[in-house]
């Protein structure tokens, strides 16, 4: 009589357990896209001409460090998941920052990060070439477009128009762009990263089905020292990033 209550207790415990199991990994699944969100918009770095040229100085080098967490590899790049999210935002030390890029009308204020890893698109928007150079040529950037409007590269799609300012920064000097061209292309575009004699900036993003592209090409307009950037540029770009 005794074994037979005791084992009635145990399979119940076991019951509820597994059933306790099964409402948390329920509750996962269902918070996991908030949950990823997030992760990602408490990324608010200060960055400093420090940083970039602490970055800059690894890349020349080709240290161990630049090695392990930059790459060029479009192939590599998959959607961003609560995993990666995670992963990135816990080894924030593997960004190799080299700057900031700016959409003031579509809020879009993020860390531009060498490459396109997946830990690196998870927090900033990443460079597609190693040579690449602000206000020299084409500058392409790549960001993950997220369900969330204010996410990431997430406003380009919803926000960013013609004739919107885009601005990048080394932390030294503004590069000031003006968006000419609003389109979308086939992922297998692979030819708008290509260099350019005409320099100009390329925001490349996923469309809202994922298997296309949105590409927004602004035009160099000027260059100019950050110190000399209005008071309302100047305290955006040498504030917080946004995610």
């Amino acid at each position: 009589m005794e074994v037979a209550m005791r084992k009635g207790f145990l399979k119940k415990l076991l019951i509820n357990i597994v059933f306790v199991l099964l409402i948390i990994v329920a509750l996962g699944l269902i918070f996991n896209r908030q949950i990823k969100n997030e992760l990602i918009k408490s990324y608010h770095p200060t960055i400093t001409r420090k940083t970039v040229v602490q970055a800059e100085r690894r890349a020349k080098k080709q240290t161990p460090r630049h090695k392990k967490n930059v790459s060029y590899n479009f192939k590599k790049v998959k959607s961003l998941d609560f995993q990666t999210a995670a992963e990135a935002r816990m080894n924030t030390n593997r960004l190799e920052v080299i700057g900031e890029v700016l959409l003031p009308k579509s809020h879009i204020h993020l860390p531009i990060g060498l490459g396109v890893a997946n830990t690196t698109l998870a927090l900033a928007a990443g460079t597609m070439r190693a040579d690449q150079q602000m206000g020299k040529g084409n500058y392409p950037l790549a960001g993950h477009h997220m369900v969330n409007p204010n996410v990431l590269f997430g406003p380009l799609y919803f926000k960013t128009k013609v004739d919107d300012h885009v601005y990048l920064s080394n932390m030294k000097r503004v590069y000031q762009y003006k968006v000419y061209q609003r389109t979308f292309i086939a992922a297998t575009r692979v030819d708008v990263v290509r260099q350019t004699k005409q320099p100009i900036v390329t925001l490349v993003t996923c469309d809202a089905t994922g298997a296309g592209r949105l590409m927004i090409r602004g035009k160099f307009q000027k260059s100019y020292r950050l110190t000399k950037a209005t008071p309302k540029l100047k305290r955006a770009l040498l504030g917080p990033v946004n995610n």
